[in-house]
């Protein structure tokens, strides 16, 4: 069995959540199971230990939960991305919109070294708009986006399209 479909036998759907006709796929399932975390994170190891990534960015929040992990067994630094107002030091913000309304993303403005390769990792990839804006911050500072990272994409979405312009580097562990 691959890792992609025991993941599928782990991850929960939950209906109607955040909102009526969503189809939640709730990853909180995965921590849930040790054996099945430290194999996603052994995978992931694996998967990056000899590719050129000089830190790796997690989006609040979910996008810590193996982010920061992986960064550990790398042996490089963890970014947080984290929603605005969050961070207490000098930070870089950038806007994006959503399906209603905007939001806006930080990132402490010394976190990434200008030419850094910066892998962006988070939960779920669904249209993109979270991911594409770490993008957009990691280059703000002067880094290189290496590629994204997540463990669910929504496929359906097409989030991946928006992200084509950072990196064709774009991997998900489990496609719905």
């Amino acid at each position: 069995m691959t890792l992609e479909d025991k993941l599928k036998t782990v991850i929960r759907d939950v209906p109607d959540f955040p909102k009526p006709g969503i189809l939640f796929k709730d990853i909180s399932t995965i921590m849930l199971d040790p054996k099945m975390s430290k194999e996603t994170l052994e995978y992931l190891r694996q998967l990056y230990q000899d590719k050129p990534i000089d830190a790796i960015a997690g989006i609040e929040s979910r996008g810590f939960l193996f982010g920061y992990p992986l960064a550990m067994a790398l042996d490089v630094p963890f970014i947080l991305i984290r929603k605005k107002g969050k961070l207490p030091y000098k930070k870089i913000s950038h806007s994006y919109d959503l399906e209603y309304g905007s939001a806006v993303i930080e990132m402490h403005e010394d976190a990434v070294q200008r030419g850094q390769n910066v892998l962006i990792h988070d939960d779920l990839l669904a249209t993109g708009g979270s991911a594409d804006a770490a993008a957009e911050l990691i280059k703000k500072c002067g880094g290189n986006v290496y590629g994204f990272n997540f463990l669910v994409a929504l496929e359906f979405l097409n989030g991946q399209e928006k992200l084509q312009n950072h990196s064709s580097n774009i991997i998900n562990l489990v496609r719905y």
